[in-house]
């Protein structure tokens, strides 16, 4: 197995655990807090779909799917504590745009090298992201980090477990 198909396999095991731990949730259910301090589950979607368009966006200008006008700004650190959904998306909406931006990671992903990996990640990610492979590597583990909590959220919810 080559780094490529290492890192994909990452990503799509991950995306089979969110699919799996989101998949029974209601529209409703995504705004119930985990844990008082926890972001709830519609906004962590909206940010690991933003956190993957710029990171990716940052490696390859151009090369992922456009966000709906104003997609953004409704995920950062001053959102994160609204509780409306009025404010956010459906569950349906969040998947959508989750598969499309995790369409074009793939695309940029199967146009790498191996020695694109070792290459300095931009400047604006590198004090975590060193680079450009650990940028791609971090688009499974960035998801399991957050369903992570969604598992918590099951939990509390009295859902199955599904894993």
């Amino acid at each position: 197995m080559d780094s490529r198909a290492a890192i994909r396999q990452s990503i799509e095991l991950a995306d089979m655990i969110a699919d799996t731990y989101l998949g029974d949730l209601e529209d409703s259910e995504l705004f119930i807090r985990p844990a008082d301090s926890a972001n709830h589950a519609a906004w962590q979607l909206g940010h690991l779909i933003c956190s993957e368009h710029s990171l990716v966006s940052g490696l390859r200008p151009g090369s992922m799917p456009d966000l709906p006008e104003g997609f953004l700004d409704k995920y950062t650190k001053e959102t994160a504590s609204i509780d409306d959904p009025a404010q956010f998306h459906t569950k349906d909406e969040y998947m959508k745009l989750r598969k499309e931006q995790r369409a074009g990671t793939l695309k940029v992903l199967d146009t790498m090298t191996d020695a694109d990996f070792d290459e300095p990640a931009p400047e604006k990610f590198r004090a975590h992201f060193p680079t450009v492979g650990s940028i791609m590597v971090l688009q499974g583990m960035h998801t399991v980090m957050h369903a992570g909590q969604w598992a918590v959220l099951r939990r509390k919810l009295g859902k199955p477990v599904t894993i």
